[in-house]
């Protein structure tokens, strides 16, 4: 398939006057590129053509293009063209803008915006937004790699900043690339021009350039540096296929021409085939031809291979053909390239137990330096732990996953008059949260909701959120009021706290004495339960009880908004205590309210969202909306109250009578 051929608008834009009066330009780029799998290859080619074009020209801050700042802004264009494509596949707008800031200490940074043209699509593992209002700005969030692209996390970790913004049948996700260290340069003195003509043909071409590698930048001073490099950026991924993939930009170019990096299949027992989880060629064209070469003769190391270094044959070219002079019948030649080389194969290990295989390849040598393979081999140790972290990572999260499945109901019962709409959003998908939520039926023609919030999370918080929501099935169908269901399960949330009371005290009796830190919690929970009546003339008639927990609001379709019950004691506090109710109508147009303390508490520097009665005076303002846009409104008035995202679970359940 051909190459898409570059359409480039460049743009040179007045520019801002610096200290000392000079001038520096902002200039632009942009291009049109097809939604089809060759458009990141094209972006890549445009943005160096772009850098390449500045620096001839001149421009001041070019003079901070290092080779760093070209591979991270083609790493990053890459990226967020290949998710443009596959998650829009529409049309995708780059733009590239190189803005500087005038001052005593000049600046400069590199901003790249990559539009698609169907907004309902989700980018990070955010839901579609349901109507985004124009020039919307959203925050950046980290997506489930299980589930959606694994690009914005390599973005987030290359980029100054970056984010998402939303216009009417637009969505433009852009990252900001600081320029290095610079200043605005003299008048330029005879053979600038030259320089820079070099300079704009080494960023064209950086696969020339690299192959004049100089190994003895790996000294006492470069290897260690590279090493807290690859450590910082390998630390803290949560996706194995992540570490893998920054681990291959990694190598290459630095320390080979190509790399390929196979993981074991966790659990897939000792005849599971390892997947070839990346490959990664300095010549894009390479890539595709060495992963079919590599699947066609997949890397088997001897038994007792450590981790040092293991020599292994190049690779061979799959479509070459058998039967040349002095070839056995079915020999394939050298691939790729023309050119054979050394290659090098490392077990990636962690703990003991052996995670994949990395190997690496360089063209036109017949050994890799003893320096170089040391480096490596400490390099993919480093790679080791990050893939055993990662995993012992989506182990928890995929655990974490099927309990909070098994704790909160598939599906929640329609009240017959009411529309309700439900938000649940955990803070952390690799920890089970603290807070559920119930709506279902019960006899005698009535329908009871819950929202309640257990103290802490993680497996305490699963153990109280699986005692109480059966518990509360099992005493509203009994026909137990509603004061009196409370009354009940704080009595067993009591005896239950108890028992684990006793367990730990002979447990510490087995010890000897000595105090255990089990990490055991208080069994602490706050609750709204209330109970709905369907009225012969519309509407419902509820019965309402707060044990512990931000009061329920009730929005008339005045705009009035009160609370609907009284505050009271937590569950599983206090052992003689009755939990009392109260009565109202949901007449047609009213609106009920209830939600977590992630709402009510969610902070701003030292402010809470609901200081002020903040979420009575937003709540105000969604009278006569249906209850999905009041749930709606309310979760982004929530999230846009501050910059970062959300540190505890938000919950919250809406009742509009009909």
């Amino acid at each position: 398939m051909a190459p898409i051929p570059l359409q480039r608008d460049t743009v040179q834009r007045p520019g801002t006057t610096r200290a000392g009066g000079a001038h520096g330009p902002r200039l632009a780029s942009r291009t049109s590129l097809p939604g089809i799998p060759l458009a990141p290859s094209a972006a890549r080619r445009f943005v160096r053509a772009a850098l390449a074009e500045w620096t001839g020209l001149g421009v001041p801050a070019a003079v901070g293009f290092s080779d760093r700042l070209a591979d991270d802004a083609v790493t990053v264009t890459n990226e967020l063209v290949t998710n443009a494509v596959v998650h829009a596949g529409t049309t995708v707008d780059l733009v590239l803008r190189l803005e500087d800031e005038g001052g005593d200490e000049p600046s400069a940074a590199l901003v790249l915006e990559v539009t698609d043209h169907h907004p309902a699509r989700p980018v990070s593992g955010d839901e579609p937004e349901p109507g985004p209002e124009p020039d919307a700005a959203v925050a950046g969030e980290l997506p489930d790699p299980a589930e959606y692209g694994r690009g914005l996390q390599l973005v987030a970790t290359l980029a100054d900043s970056w984010g998402i913004t939303y216009r009417t049948g637009l969505k433009t996700v852009w990252a900001r690339l600081p320029v290095d260290d610079w200043s605005a340069p003299p008048t330029p003195p005879d053979g600038e021009a030259l320089r820079r003509g070099l300079r704009a043909a080494a960023i064209l071409a950086p696969a020339a350039r690299r192959t004049e590698r100089d190994d003895a930048v790996w000294d006492s001073r470069g290897a260690p540096a590279f090493l807290a490099e690859a450590s910082d950026l390998l630390a803290g991924q949560l996706d194995e296929d992540l570490v893998a993939a920054i681990a291959g930009q990694l190598l290459v170019p630095r320390l080979a021409d190509w790399c390929a990096i196979w993981l074991e299949t966790e659990g897939g027992g000792p005849a599971a085939e390892p997947r070839l989880a990346r490959v990664w060629h300095s010549d894009e064209t390479g890539s595709e031809p060495l992963r079919t070469a590599l699947e066609r003769a997949p890397l088997s190391l001897p038994a007792g291979a450590g981790s040092g270094p293991v020599a292994v044959p190049w690779p061979a070219h799959p479509g070459a053909p058998a039967g040349r002079p002095g070839e056995a019948e079915g020999t394939a030649r050298p691939h790729p390239g023309g050119r054979d080389g050394a290659a090098l194969a490392f077990r990636i290990t962690a703990g003991g137990r052996a995670l994949g295989t990395v190997l690496v390849g360089r063209e036109g040598v017949t050994r890799v330096p003893e320096t170089v393979a040391s480096l490596i081999e400490d390099f993919v140790r480093r790679l080791g732990l990050a893939v055993g972290a990662a995993r012992a990572y989506t182990r928890q999260a995929t655990i974490s996953r099927i309990l909070q499945r098994g704790l909160l109901p598939s599906k929640v019962a329609d009240i017959p008059g009411v529309t309700s709409s439900l938000v649940y959003e955990p803070s952390d998908d690799g920890v089970v949260g603290g807070d559920f939520y119930d709506i279902f039926p019960c006899p005698g023609d009535r329908w009871c909701f819950v929202l309640g919030d257990v103290q802490g999370s993680g497996p305490e918080a699963a153990v109280v959120t699986g005692l109480a929501r059966p518990w509360l099935r099992l005493l509203s169908r009994e026909g137990f009021g509603v004061g009196e269901v409370l009354d009940r399960l704080n009595r067993l949330l009591l005896d239950d706290a108890m028992e684990a009371a006793e367990a730990a005290a002979l447990m510490v009796a087995a010890a000897g004495g000595q105090q255990l830190h089990d990490g055991t919690q208080s069994r602490f929970l706050s609750l709204l339960y209330g109970e709905v009546v369907p009225l012969p003339d519309g509407g419902v008639r509820c019965t309402v009880a707060s044990a512990g927990h931000p009061l329920p609001l009730l929005l008339r379709p005045d705009g009035s908004v009160r609370p609907a019950a009284e505050p009271q004691v937590l569950l599983g506090v206090v052992e003689d205590v009755a939990y009392e109710s109260q009565v109202f109508d949901l007449v047609p147009g009213d609106t009920l309210l209830c939600v977590t303390d992630g709402v009510t508490e969610r902070r701003s520097g030292p402010l809470m969202f609901d200081d002020g009665d903040g979420l009575a005076r937003v709540l105000a303002g969604c009278a006569g909306l249906p209850a999905e846009a009041t749930a709606e409104k309310i979760r982004r008035a929530v999230h846009e109250f501050a910059e970062q995202p959300p540190d505890d679970d938000v919950a919250l359940l809406v009742l509009h009578a009909d």
